[in-house]
């Protein structure tokens, strides 16, 4: 078995991805790992699709994820997930933020936004959760938290403790946000339904 987790994380300009892989980082690192990442973002501040490979382990030589190596997608964005299938592989885990942002092409007709994500996705025979973490963040008091709920998500789903996660939001997060990113993060934290339940997670009541 590999010594090196890959975790890819996608999404749309102006979401956060960047942040959010920077506290993954940050996480990975207060553990004792040695951390490697890359990210494209030369749309990031014009709803163009952001990535980021995030690669974890005892000693990592390279930054980037190759094709069929990541251990984790998070996407940030539900068609953003059907860009990197193919970087997936049989025990791959992948969490996905239900929230459609329609791309330049969609909103002008000269394309169409796929219904078919989520059943292409659990074709493949991936482990796939999908969390609502537009309406989770509304709930915590501010949409623009949505990757505060989606780490805590991911939180959930990986075994680092607690603690390095909050520490890692303070180090990353201004203070003036870092009430409203914790809350938000608690709640995506708690969002997971438990193992054989509906695969879509929505806010809570």
């Amino acid at each position: 078995m590999s010594q090196v987790t890959n975790v890819l994380l996608a999404g749309v300009g102006g979401q956060g991805v960047l942040l959010g892989s920077e506290v993954l980082a940050e996480v990975a690192a207060l553990a004792g790992n040695d951390v490697k990442k890359s990210e494209v973002h030369g749309m990031a501040q014009r709803g163009g699709s952001v990535v980021s490979h995030l690669r974890f382990g005892r000693e990592v030589y390279s930054p980037l994820i190759s094709r069929g190596g990541a251990d984790y997608l998070v996407s940030f964005e539900r068609l953003e997930t059907l860009r990197y299938l193919d970087f997936l592989h049989a025990g791959s885990v992948v969490l996905v933020n239900d929230q459609r942002i329609i791309p330049l092409p969609v909103g002008v007709g000269k394309a169409v936004y796929p219904v078919d994500i989520e059943a292409r996705l659990l074709a493949t025979g991936v482990r796939a959760r999908f969390v609502d973490a537009h309406a989770i963040a509304l709930a915590a008091g501010n949409a623009k938290a949505v990757n505060a709920v989606i780490l805590g998500a991911l939180s959930s789903m990986m075994a680092f403790a607690l603690p390095l996660w909050q520490e890692a939001l303070g180090r990353q997060i201004p203070a003036r946000l870092l009430e409203l990113n914790l809350r938000a993060f608690e709640l995506g934290r708690g969002a997971l339904t438990p193992p054989g339940a509906p695969t879509t997670i929505h806010a809570p009541v």
